[in-house]
């Protein structure tokens, strides 16, 4: 996922424009002079997953065209599958993704250094170090920015050193990991679920799974909370089903019933049958004690009303918990330097046009991945697939050729249990000048097998590998 780029004090958006209109007037120093004559150039403001993949097939596209990548981290740290690292199946380096490959195998050129200012008319950006870099056609991937003061008694600053997010992967994702194994005996593990839209739909339920799987080996006597400001979630039924069958977990009446009906459509369960023979067939287990995870919905209570770090509390509207751990992943916009240059509306995030992901405010200027308005579910694989539409929408405006009739897909692994794992698959068209889901069934089957559920799980670090080559080497 793209890394979130802040400007540095209180650089307010009037600030940040007018300063790209005057380091241009003062003659910052120009890098797009060692570029070839006549060669378009294309700047990406962001090197994550949308960034590097738009940058790695405009290349494979046109390797005439100059691309460049500006990005204040010479080091991506991967938020995809960074749970793994809290939980010890991998260690913290395993995330971190370099640009090597990019360089080398595409002559991809990069900048490290922070943006600062942006002239839409001249088409140049200014960075921190005082360079004026000029475009013909502008990327903008700047993932996400976590709202941590929605929570009264958060803060970025409790997030760095006492209650960890980890959703931005990097030193809190450390934190979080050594809070966890650090946890006394019998401890209480509280997480704090975001409102919709979120980065990594089915990612806050996925890590309850994984500390809870955790804490039946290290903690056995220890309990799991999840504050919930929504009633249900992208592969909620899978992934419930899966913590009933580790973890005791009991399975909610009303979900109950909707396995009843989606199993009863597939034909797996007969139309005189009901919740019963869900547990007969052994599609639900019932629980044989106490479950350590208790998941507090919206509609139970769960929307979280503050936090009092002093006394290790997380006030919900079903009361005041009391935690050892607490890992909260607050709301969410598109990342600081897309709202800085004017891309965001009233949501906090960019809308776009949906067949070219150019930015309805900023013509010239493309905008992609997490920051960005479309139906599609902010996820790495999303950013991926936006990113190769978007390499060839800009090669398409280049060229002065019309755009390619756009498609995209989406796929979300996710683990239940290290061996247990869970997806969603997407398709999507354009339609009427929309974005349109046209998947068929999305979600494993209620009934697959243990092998297949196990297989599902060897798919996920498959996955891993082979998309992150996808999108850095």
């Amino acid at each position: 996922m793209p890394t979130p780029h802040t400007l540095p004090g209180t650089m307010n958006r009037r600030d940040f424009l007018k300063l790209g209109g005057l380091a241009t007037a003062a003659g910052a120093a120009t890098v797009s002079n060692v570029h070839a004559a006549g060669a378009a150039h294309v700047v990406i403001i962001g090197g994550g997953v949308g960034g590097a993949t738009t940058a790695k097939y405009l290349k494979l596209a046109d390797p005439s065209v100059n691309v460049t990548i500006i990005e204040k981290n010479p080091v991506y740290i991967r938020s995809y599958g960074s749970s793994e690292v809290v939980v010890g199946h991998i260690p913290y380096s395993a995330i971190e993704v370099r640009y090597d490959d990019l360089k080398k195998n595409y002559g991809i050129e990069f900048i490290f250094d922070q943006v600062t200012g942006f002239d839409a008319e001249k088409k140049t950006v200014q960075t921190a170090a005082g360079q004026s870099i000029s475009y013909d056609k502008l990327v903008v991937s700047p993932g996400i920015q976590l709202k941590y003061d929605a929570i009264p008694g958060y803060s970025e600053d409790i997030a760095n050193t006492q209650v960890p997010s980890g959703w931005i992967a990097g030193p809190q994702t450390k934190l979080l990991a050594e809070q966890l194994k650090a946890m006394p005996q019998g401890g209480t593990f509280v997480l704090v679920a975001p409102p919709n839209p979120y980065r990594c739909p089915p990612g806050p339920y996925e890590r309850t799974a994984l500390v809870t799987e955790w804490m039946l080996k290290h903690n056995p006597k220890g309990k799991v909370l999840l504050l919930d400001p929504k009633d249900n979630f992208v592969t909620d039924t899978t992934m419930l089903q899966g913590w009933n069958r580790l973890y005791n977990f009991p399975m909610p009446a009303d979900y109950e019933a909707k396995f009843v009906e989606e199993l009863k459509k597939s034909k797996v369960l007969g139309e005189s049958d009901g919740v019963a023979q869900l547990y007969e067939k052994g599609i639900l287990r019932k629980p044989t004690g106490p479950s350590m995870i208790t998941w507090i919905r919206a509609k139970e209570g769960g929307r979280v009303l503050k936090l009092d770090v002093t006394n290790k509390t997380i006030e919900s509207e079903s009361g005041v918990h009391k935690y050892d751990v607490l890992n909260i992943v607050p709301p969410m916009v598109a990342g600081k330097i897309a709202q800085d240059m004017g891309l965001t509306d009233k949501t906090g995030f960019c809308p776009i046009d949906y067949a070219t992901f150019e930015s309805s405010i900023h013509k010239g200027v493309y905008v992609l991945g997490d920051a960005s308005i479309t139906p599609m579910p902010k996820s790495g694989a999303s950013a991926n697939t936006q990113a190769k539409v978007v390499a060839m929408a800009v090669l398409a405006s280049i060229k002065g050729q019309a755009p390619g009739v756009p498609a995209w897909g989406n796929v979300c692994y996710a683990l239940a249990g290290h061996e247990y794992g869970v997806f969603v698959v997407d398709v999507f068209e354009l339609k009427d000048g929309k974005i349109t889901n046209v998947s068929g069934p999305r979600y494993q089957i209620l009934n697959a097998s243990e092998a297949q559920i196990r297989l599902a799980a060897l798919y996920t670090e498959t996955w891993v590998r082979t998309f992150t080559a996808d999108c850095f080497a």
